[in-house]
């Protein structure tokens, strides 16, 4: 039997060692580009994460409401600039068939002073009847009993800790008094709601209670306006006919509409959806130079091994492929740590701001991705050094 074509064989059976030995030659060349491959994965998902989690906490409140649709003033452009338009506007939906029942609601950013250290800060506050279905939570109704008492309020136990250690002394049995926009108001009870991009605090009361809050706001004005259908109605054809059916002055969006109508302002109207874009795309130019200046170095190394075995009769195509496995392999060793990283700053993230940054599939499948094409195109360049591994001219 012909020794070449057993050589041959016997290589083409241990591609993947091959290309393990090159890598692990030297050991702390390969330490070198898995930690920079693993740095470019940890920037990536850090920027991916805030850019989502951003999206995710700024519709907090939004998913938590009991609504099929949902009105809002057209002069709104997101829940830290809500307009008013006329309440009535709500009751003439009632007109329809299909609608069987609204909840008119009150949404403004108010003062609250810290009860502790006696600082300000600004703090969502919704107001609605207390009798009205305003969340999916079914527990939400009888908390809500206690804000036919004026100037009582729900505290959002999952506030910052910045408005002070609110939930803390309430569950200790102490009365927990403050101000909000300089008028004195009493906790009655906690939610948990939790913090959005727009509001690092969340307070309910009631509507009365509000207007005594805001005195300039007209009695006839709200924010928000929630309407439910009933079981099985079509949602989309009701919205359709209350577009029609209504002014001018209001807008009638489904819940996801809502909630999108939230997300595309902090997506289009700011900068931050770019700037943490710009951030990962930087880590992934970043891991680029890194691998490419390992594999181009590895190749350069190996030069003349390359060159026999090309004298040995092996096409270019066999030894790129051995680079290509090299660069395949780096992507996967370097995403390991990557991911696990990324899970543990998620944690600390989370803990320490309360943003809902978690790892999900669409965004580990990103990263691994962008790696993968990280590693590979750097061995695709790193390849062009192949070139020279002509036998005459080595040897």
């Amino acid at each position: 039997m012909n020794p070449l074509a057993l050589l041959r064989g016997w290589w083409g059976s241990r591609r993947i060692p091959l290309a393990w030995l090159l890598l692990t030659r030297q050991p702390v060349r390969l330490a070198v580009a898995l930690a920079g491959i693993s740095f470019a994965g940890i920037l990536m998902f850090m920027q991916f994460g805030f850019r989502d989690g951003l999206f995710d906490a700024s519709v907090t409140i939004h998913k938590l409401f009991d609504a099929d649709l949902v009105l809002i003033s057209p002069r709104s452009s997101s829940s830290v600039s809500m307009a008013g338009f006329p309440r009535r506007r709500l009751v003439q939906t009632l007109a329809d068939p299909e609608v069987t029942g609204v909840t008119p609601v009150h949404w403004s950013l108010l003062l609250w002073r810290n009860p502790q250290t006696r600082a300000t800060r600004s703090i969502l506050t919704l107001g609605f009847e207390p009798t009205d279905p305003l969340f999916t939570d079914p527990g939400l109704a009888a908390k809500a009993r206690v804000l036919s008492e004026r100037g009582r309020v729900l505290f959002d136990e999952l506030s910052r800790p910045e408005f002070g250690p609110v939930a803390q002394w309430f569950k200790q049995g102490r009365t927990v008094e403050s101000e909000i926009s300089g008028k004195r108001i009493r906790v009655g009870g906690l939610v948990s709601l939790g913090t959005s991009f727009g509001a690092d605090g969340n307070l309910l009361t009631s509507s009365e209670t509000f207007l005594q809050l805001m005195p300039n706001t007209p009695p006839g004005s709200i924010e928000v306006g929630l309407v439910r259908l009933r079981r099985g109605a079509d949602v989309a054809a009701v919205q359709a006919r209350l577009r029609r059916e209504l002014p001018s002055d209001v807008q009638v969006l489904t819940k996801a509409g809502f909630i999108a109508f939230e997300q595309d302002y902090w997506r289009s109207s700011t900068s931050i959806g770019f700037i943490f874009s710009l951030g990962a795309a930087m880590g992934f130019v970043v891991g680029c130079v890194i691998v490419y200046q390992i594999l181009y170095s590895d190749v350069s190394d190996h030069l003349p091994e390359y060159a026999t075995l090309m004298a040995m009769g092996y096409r270019l195509t066999h030894l790129l492929g051995v680079v290509a496995r090299e660069g395949l392999l780096l992507a996967i060793l370097g995403y390991i740590p990557a991911f696990a990283a990324g899970q543990g700053l998620y944690l600390v993230v989370r803990n320490a701001t309360n943003l809902p940054v978690a790892m999900d599939t669409s965004r580990a499948t990103l990263v691994f991705s962008l790696i993968l094409v990280m590693c590979m195109g750097s061995a695709a360049l790193a390849m062009r050094r192949l070139g020279d591994a002509d036998p005459a001219e080595i040897f």
